[in-house]
């Protein structure tokens, strides 16, 4: 099996030395991502559309009430990063339309192979490769359900010589990590420079971009937004990214582009960024926790009883969504609305 992208790394690195970590994650995911459709039973992972309806219209409920008590302010725009198949937005969307939101659809999504899937069906749609050239011209509704955790990460890791660069080299053939040669304490927060060595920091600044863009939206134009991944609400050392193929973990350097990389979202680091652009942090809550305040255990029966043929598979649905073991504690929601905005549902925070 021929792997172009692997090859094409051990070449540049062979040639040139070692390439940074987010180098590595940005390119192996544009080739992944850009080639094929990774979701669901027959792809590489399932995310948490593809496993219940309930999920999408919890979300476009809490959009609805979060819209009709801001003044119902129209025209709206519904954004979605990074849709998927655009499951997400079809319960979203079916559920706000019957509380009178219908705003118009908006996917930020540079894959072709997805947009193809996005457009069956949602033809209305608007596409952007970013969020420049969504509209100005109303409030937006912005939704991002594992999109943060598919952006690159540094890592600097702590070495006997200080701390460096986490770099990928090339050894006897095969893509490893090694620790680059420049000192980098200044890009170390004071608090964690006397870490053990070893010690690995991992930081987004590309999460950090899309954040610091999104909360400058809509403290300027006004909405709220939900962000929703698997992360820390707390700070924490090590590395994070992982690959997944076939729903198994597999070698992170053995197969870039072919394996989905992602990495853990640092919600701690994100919610002062938003913040330093004027918007309110609503809190950020496990999934699971927000999903039952939201209501998921009565629409949980009310489906069950609709179909009771169904109704183990609805309600396993409903704990792998929310069950600690499983996607209700690792995954965290974080809520964000402009400054005269109202507080949302399921947050036990505001800000």
């Amino acid at each position: 099996m021929t792997r172009p992208l692997l090859e094409t790394f051990t070449r540049l690195i062979t040639n040139t030395g070692p390439i940074s970590v987010a180098q590595y994650m940005a390119e192996s995911n544009a080739h992944y991502y850009a080639s094929r459709d990774p979701f669901g039973t027959a792809g590489d992972f399932i995310t948490a559309p593809e496993i219940s309806q309930m999920f999408g219209e919890l979300i476009g409920l809490w959009l609805a009430d979060i819209w009709i008590r801001a003044g119902r302010t129209e025209p709206v725009h519904y954004v979605e990063l990074g849709p998927g198949r655009g499951t997400l937005a079809r319960d979203a969307l079916g559920t706000a339309r019957r509380y009178g939101l219908n705003p118009r659809t908006h996917f930020v999504e540079t894959s072709t192979a997805l947009k193809a899937l996005q457009l069956d069906l949602h033809p209305e749609a608007f596409w952007h490769n970013d969020l420049s050239t969504v509209p100005t011209d109303g409030p937006l509704l912005i939704v991002g359900n594992e999109f943060l955790d598919a952006l690159p990460v540094r890592q600097l890791v702590k070495t006997a010589a200080g701390w460096r660069e986490r770099m990928i080299g090339v050894a006897d053939g095969r893509l490893i990590a090694v620790a680059g040669t420049a000192p980098m304490e200044a890009a170390v927060p004071a608090d964690r420079r006397n870490a053990h060595e070893g010690a690995i920091l991992e930081t987004s600044p590309a999460c950090a971009a899309v954040v610091y863009e999104i909360a400058g939206r809509l403290a300027s134009q006004g909405g709220a937004a939900l962000l929703i991944d698997y992360g820390t609400a707390q700070p924490r050392l090590g590395s994070s990214l992982q690959a997944v193929k076939s729903h198994r973990k597999v070698d992170v350097f053995a197969a870039p582009g072919e394996a989905d990389l992602t990495a853990h979202v640092d919600f701690s680091a994100l919610a002062p960024i938003a913040q330093s652009r004027g918007v309110r942090w609503l809190g950020t809550e496990e999934q699971g926790r927000w999903l039952r305040a939201l209501g998921i255990d009565a629409r949980t029966e009310a489906l069950a009883k609709a179909a009771p043929a169904q109704a183990d598979a609805i309600r396993g649905a409903r704990d792998r969504l929310t069950g600690d073991g499983q996607m209700g504690a690792l995954f965290k929601v974080m809520g964000l609305a402009a400054p005269d905005w109202p507080d949302g549902a399921g947050f036990a925070n505001t800000g």
